[in-house]
């Protein structure tokens, strides 16, 4: 089976390539390598896949020199011309589309990033998808398109019609836009609200990772809310496993939806929402003790209110993934934490 997976530079994009070559499928990854954090941390994480950052260039496949099933390729998602020429010549069985413009925060000050990755980007996907009869096409939404939604656990058998940041937005465009691509050309399509995930390798704008850099440098910590914060933190080869479980399985036609009281998880079409993340969510402070602990360091907290664009709490209604693909996240956070402590002080040469 011959997969694209886009956003291979990324934290999530990069442990699943791992997994898909590790079990024998043929990889071809895709990534713009933008600067939105620092891209050494994602030319090392290609570097882990065989990917040789001097052998980079746009819209050029590299072989990767540890894996023999495994190509990447610079490309932009709103290249709509280069995005169509490589799917017709690679002939792609399935697509799980995670690349994107991340970020709450980082929208409220670069909205038109998120319109051209995560908009414009999405469609140049879905047309190539459209064109070269793809089995199924995952792709990543995101907790966030909860937003203003109070009840507990977030249920994608909600609406979630109230964002509250235009990365959230964006996210909620693509799930339209795929249940329209499945309705009009019959294409299976499987959206993915992501939860908080955390791990080695992680992006730097994440808490796990500037909590740690800040701790060991001897730095405040930014607490927003005050520390009265619930995430439903769930660790990256868990995610990992779920992704994979989903990208071989298709979604299939609800026979029993009803468009009287239509189930927004579902639809008359090939056309799928599922919450990935942990069930179980912990107080932001309590994570921060994890890392304290790992750390054998205690941070000093700059106790701040509710940032614009945030959510409170995440909780995530799981049920759904559980029930279809026996999924349900097993590491414990204080594990996950070590794991990441270990990693960041190697990679970065910390008290090592």
């Amino acid at each position: 089976m011959k997969i694209l997976v886009t956003g291979t530079a990324g934290f999530i994009g990069f442990y699943l390539a791992k997994a898909l070559l590790e079990r024998g499928n043929e990889v071809i990854g895709l990534d713009n390598i933008n600067n939105y954090y620092d891209i050494n941390l994602k030319y090392g994480r290609l570097a882990e896949t065989g990917i040789k950052k001097q052998e980079i260039e746009y819209n050029k496949l590299v072989k990767s020199k540890k894996y023999g099933n495994y190509k990447f390729i610079k490309l932009n998602l709103e290249d709509q011309e280069n995005i169509a020429k490589l799917f017709k010549e690679q002939k792609f069985d399935k697509v799980c589309h995670l690349a994107a413009q991340a970020g709450v925060r980082y929208s409220l000050t670069n909205p038109n990033s998120y319109i051209q990755s995560n908009i414009a980007g999405f469609m140049s996907i879905l047309e190539a998808c459209r064109h070269n009869n793809i089995e199924h096409l995952v792709y990543a939404s995101s907790s966030s398109v909860y937003g203003m939604n109070k009840k507990m656990p977030f249920s994608t058998h909600d609406n979630v019609d109230h964002p509250i940041s235009l990365y959230a937005a964006t996210k909620k465009s693509s799930e339209l836009m795929a249940h329209t691509y499945s309705h009009l050309y019959g294409l299976p399509t499987t959206g993915l609200r992501f939860f908080t995930v955390y791990g080695p390798w992680g992006r730097p704008d994440m808490a796990m990772f500037l909590f740690t850099k800040a701790i060991l440098e001897g730095k405040p910590i930014d607490v927003f809310n005050r520390g009265d914060m619930q995430r439903s933190f769930t660790y990256i080869d868990d995610i990992t496993e779920g992704v994979v479980k989903v990208i071989d399985n298709p979604p299939e036609i609800n026979k029993n939806w009803d468009e009287k009281k239509p189930d927004p998880s579902s639809s008359k079409s090939c056309y799928k929402i599922y919450n990935i993340g942990n069930n179980r969510s912990m107080k932001l402070i309590d994570f921060i003790k994890a890392i304290e602990k790992s750390l054998n360091k205690k941070a000093e907290k700059n106790l701040l209110p509710m940032q614009n664009g945030d959510v409170k709490a995440t909780s995530a209604d799981c049920s759904d993934l559980e029930k279809d693909f026996a999924y349900k996240p097993e590491t414990p956070v204080q594990i996950g934490v070590e794991h990441f402590v270990k990693w960041y002080k190697r990679f970065y040469e910390v008290g090592v």
